[in-house]
């Protein structure tokens, strides 16, 4: 596919990261309805590892030398499946997105040779509004894979905290406690194996991922009767919106049913009150199994909106 006249491409450096962001925040508020990153999101994205700006992404450029659209592959574990974002300013840039997508999948299949893979599978997220994106993906194949809702509750009229069930305890996370955070970890790689899309992460690289953690007091443990049996972690990312965000809630099977889920989220979500948030929130795969609706709707969280995931297999390049 090609561009229209006048309009150019080039690869992104880090001093193209202001004019990223007004295209990001552009996109966004159309599919969102408000701004979703930030300057420093944008920096480590073209500093991401497994990502090479020079390669791996796009800007499209209007006569006028103005970026409308950036588009980029994620893989922060380096394994798996590749997602591709493709952003543009939709009021300008509409006509570069299925372009940019056209080399995005010539990227991804290069890079599936790299790795002397047969085939990767893509990824990409359309929001409710974004439907003329979902005719580029579909008319270059890509099918719908699964839908995610994301849900929210405010705090300003949170309840009392009620008292766990019998046996339960719900505490912070030691972070100085090496032995601990590799529980943490496998609890949360034990939990979440029944999933479709579970990709294991071994310790040291789960570990490299999450850094030097400023929250900790935001990740908590439940143990059962003295075991350590559930695992809950807070991000940062919903803090624009002075939203406490869970990135994630795991509960080992055999512990499953007994409020264990519904004790780690109504501690989080008074710690996040504590701490000034005015909203709790999360994003609920609606492929999983074991994160049921009723948990979240239980402790008062409500659906917002919904993310569907369209995913394509893309061969190596060569094969």
């Amino acid at each position: 596919m090609t561009l229209p006249a006048g309009w150019t491409t080039r690869r992104p450096t880090l001093d193209d990261v202001p004019a990223i962001l007004a295209v990001v925040h552009a996109a966004d508020t159309f599919a969102i309805g408000h701004p979703d990153f930030d300057a420093e999101d944008v920096a480590e994205s073209l500093t991401a590892p497994f990502f090479d700006p020079a390669r791996d992404s796009w800007l499209a450029v209007d006569p006028d030398d103005t970026v409308v659209g950036w588009a980029t592959v994620d893989n922060p574990t380096g394994v798996g499946r590749e997602f591709v974002e493709v952003y543009v300013d939709p009021e300008r840039g509409a006509a570069v997105r299925a372009p940019l997508l056209a080399r995005q999948l010539d990227r991804v299949a290069e890079r599936a040779a790299e790795r002397g893979l047969p085939a990767l599978t893509v990824r990409c997220a359309v929001f409710a509004p974004e439907r003329d994106w979902e005719r580029d993906l579909r008319a270059v194949g890509f099918t719908l894979a699964k839908r995610y809702v994301r849900m929210r509750r405010p705090l300003a009229d949170l309840p009392t905290e009620p008292p766990p069930p019998p046996g339960v305890t719900v505490r912070p996370v030691r972070a100085d406690d090496e032995a601990e955070l590799r529980e943490f970890h496998r609890i949360q790689d034990t939990a979440f194996r029944d999933t479709p899309d579970h990709e294991p992460l071994s310790y040291e690289r789960w570990r490299a991922r999450i850094g030097d953690m400023t929250a900790w007091d935001e990740w908590f443990v439940a143990e059962v009767d003295g075991v350590v049996a559930g695992a809950l972690r807070s991000s940062d990312q919903a803090l624009d919106q002075q939203e406490g965000f869970v990135r994630s809630l795991a509960v080992l099977p055999a512990y499953r049913r007994r409020g264990v889920g519904a004790a780690l989220l109504r501690r989080a979500f008074a710690r996040y009150a504590e701490k000034g948030r005015q909203a709790a929130g999360l994003g609920v795969d609606l492929a999983n199994p074991t994160a049921p609706l009723s948990l979240y709707r239980s402790v008062g969280l409500r659906e917002t909106r919904w993310t569907d995931m369209y995913q394509l297999l893309v061969p190596a390049a060569g094969v």
